[in-house]
């Protein structure tokens, strides 16, 4: 087996300014002072990263609608019952707050069998209490609702944790029930996530539900810029071939506190023998000693001599596994850093699980789901002492042209290429876009680099009080509807994760040779834009498009940059930030056109080609250019609307014999619009 490095995608590091764990007066850490400034309002969704204190937020809250609101009981529901611990008793007056948060043991029912062995039933004595708290699970939730109907939930709060499980799907029982109190306008509703992102690209609330609901946003940049110790963050891809446990230890650090998930049984990484996995990866990383008696952690001896502490979670034997599980609660987990070295997990130990000292996340085989590489990467960016860098990987079997699943292969490797670009827009800074305008001079506040601010040019600076980047563009179109500016502001990812998801666009965007970059940034988005905010007028979404596909290139264009600068390379602790000012200060007119010019995914490219062999990367282009499809009638008519703006610009209809191959494909468009018209009317 021929050996490769792991390919870091990106490395973004951070400040370490300490602001997102600092409490004020009420004993609230930057993001949950955010959230309680909006507790008035009656449906809040908090968009907020793993570690951010979601929970605690919700707590004061709650409180707050409890004692001021005139709100009769709060329900808490989550997805799995072992998140219910998340909602625990807490002392909170002493750290400043008015109130403490309480919950008897009988209505937490993550934790209670519930009333009669029935936890359904419990609900119901419950809002026939005065008691003021219950916390129950999703599915006990949705089976209450079933019961009793959404009218006996009047006056009260209802909060979902991990609100990416819901979706508007008609399919989706509790995204219809939340859709029936929304209806109903008569509950106050609190959603939070930690990922908005879905694998099946659903949405999670139907624009008109969601527009009724203020958003809190606290980003991922914030979380890791404003910790103590964390700095830097490093997410890459690994291409591999034969078994994935001979290759685990070209990016596996026995040193490093690591949570391995091993692929799906069903899955082409799979031997379909979890259990030889386990046995085998604990193999590699030296002698086994023995089984910990009283945590049920294996013992292994490393070939440096050091003895390292690994959980298994992936056997099925009920006392094993239930003895590791509770090795991993104690509060050692969280006070010693030696308490565990290595977990291994197939479907545990990612959403809610909390391990300060995990400094990396190792995953096989590629992962549908977006929202699940979110929830992984999260159980590595916690902060704690002394961790300064931290990474995931993602450990994936090559492309070979001879396996029979060749266009399977292909289809994972483009989903874990799509979840490492949109990785890279939730780890870094957002954007603020602003048209081009000389006289509007320096904002307050924001740091243009070296330069400075010069009104001749295009600038870019970051502002380090709001934490995002603001941007001069030429020629940049604004939203203008409340709807369109919400989307431009809270929303981008979203639009980008819909993109970068598309198949037919980024498979082309990596391996289509004679890809015109307009037909992505301008046709391709456009239309995922109009089939996801249908009821947006065409202005809007153009605005829209340009924010996203800005927002896109300039986070490649920046990592180019970066990639390409030995002085960049060589500073300690550098970021995208520097990649993106490095690339804006050599580009002289960044203008809308300019932008829609780039591939937004040829940077992609670059990377995948270091990392995988060249008969795989012919293999992965075959497969796509038996995709490559002809001109669509929508697509030709997409290319008009294009034209006659081309056509109102410059005072002519685009020439097809253009050396320019963007001119070339409008007029394609109109000669193919021309062509249909005379085939329908001559029969």
């Amino acid at each position: 087996m021929t050996k490769q490095k792991s390919i870091p995608t990106v490395t973004v590091s951070y400040k370490g300014t300490g602001n997102s764990i600092k409490s004020n007066e009420l004993g609230m850490r930057e993001m949950q002072e955010r959230a309680y400034e909006k507790r008035g309002e009656q449906y809040l969704l908090i968009k907020s990263p793993p570690a951010s204190g979601k929970s605690r937020a919700l707590m004061f809250i709650a409180l707050d609608k409890l004692n001021s609101q005139g709100i009769k009981q709060a329900i808490i529901a989550v997805p799995e019952k072992s998140i219910g611990s998340s909602f625990a008793n807490e002392q909170l007056t002493k750290y400043g707050f008015h109130y403490d948060w309480f919950v008897q043991p009988k209505w937490n029912l993550c934790n209670s069998p519930g009333e009669d062995g029935s936890k359904v039933n419990s609900v119901k004595t419950f809002l026939e209490s005065g008691d003021e708290v219950l916390v129950c699970t999703h599915a006990t939730f949705r089976f209450a609702v079933e019961r009793f109907g959404v009218d006996v939930f009047d006056d009260r709060l209802i909060a979902i944790d991990e609100f990416h499980h819901v979706s508007a799907d008609d399919n989706n029982v509790l995204g219809t029930q939340l859709k029936d109190l929304i209806s109903r306008d008569r509950a106050h509703i609190v959603a939070m996530t930690g990922s908005y992102f879905r694998g099946d690209a659903n949405p999670v609330l139907m624009p008109e539900d969601e527009s009724k609901f203020e958003t809190v946003t606290y980003t991922y940049y914030e979380q890791l810029n404003g910790y103590e110790y964390l700095k830097t963050l490093n997410i890459g891809y690994y291409f591999y071939s034969e078994a994935y446990s001979d290759a685990i230890l070209n990016v596996l650090n026995p040193n490093e506190k690591t949570i391995i998930h091993i692929p799906n049984v069903n899955s082409r990484e799979s031997t379909g023998q979890k259990i030889k996995e386990v046995e085998h990866i604990i193999d590699q990383l030296g002698e086994w000693l023995g089984v910990d008696p009283d945590t049920g952690f294996h013992l292994v001896k490393t070939k440096e001599g050091k003895i390292i502490k690994i959980a298994d979670l992936v056997d099925d034997d009920v006392l094993k596994r239930s003895r590791v599980q509770a090795a991993l609660r104690l509060p050692d987990i969280k006070t010693n850093r030696d308490h565990v070295d290595i977990i291994i997990a197939l479907g545990m130990a990612k959403e809610g699980f909390d391990w300060i000292w995990c400094e990396h996340a190792l995953t096989i085989g590629y992962r549908s789901s977006l929202t699940e590489i979110v929830q992984i990467i999260g159980r590595a960016t916690r902060d704690a002492p002394h961790k300064i860098q931290t990474r995931f990987t993602n450990l994936i079997a090559e492309v070979e042209a001879s396996e029979e699943a060749v266009t399977d292969a292909v289809n994972d490797t483009l989903k874990a290429i799509s979840a490492s670009l949109l990785m890279e827009q939730v780890l870094t800074p957002r954007f603020n876009f602003t048209p081009k305008n000389p006289q509007s001079g320096p904002l307050e506040g924001v740091d243009y680099g070296e330069g400075g601010y010069n009104p001749d040019k295009e600038n870019i600076g970051f502002n380090e009080e709001t934490g995002q980047y603001e941007v001069e563009i030429k020629g940049l179109s604004m939203p203008k509807s409340e709807s369109a500016q919400r989307i431009c502001k809270e929303d981008l990812n979203e639009v980008i994760a819909a993109f970068a998801q598309d198949k037919e666009a980024l498979g082309r965007g990596l391996f289509d040779e004679e890809l015109v970059p307009q037909e992505l940034t301008q046709i391709r988005m456009g239309k995922i834009i109009k089939e996801k905010y249908p009821e947006i007028d065409d202005e809007e979404r153009e605005a829209i498009r340009q924010f996203a596909i800005a927002a896109l290139n300039l986070t490649q264009m920046g990592k180019k940059a970066l990639n390409a600068s030995d002085e960049l390379k060589n500073q300690a602790n550098t970021s995208l930030i520097d990649g993106v000012r490095k690339f804006t200060m050599d580009v002289r007119d960044l203008d809308v056109d300019w932008i829609d010019s780039i591939n937004p995914f040829s940077e992609a490219y670059a990377i995948l080609s270091k990392a995988m062999t060249e008969k795989s990367l012919k293999a992965m282009a075959e497969v796509i250019s038996g995709r490559k499809p002809n001109i669509s009638l929508e697509e030709a008519r997409e290319l008009a609307k294009r034209a006659l703006k081309f056509k109102n610009e410059r005072g002519r209809l685009p020439d097809i014999k253009s050396a320019d191959p963007w001119e070339q494909r409008m007029a394609q468009g109109i000669a193919f619009l021309a062509r249909k018209k005379y085939e329908e009317q001559n029969g």
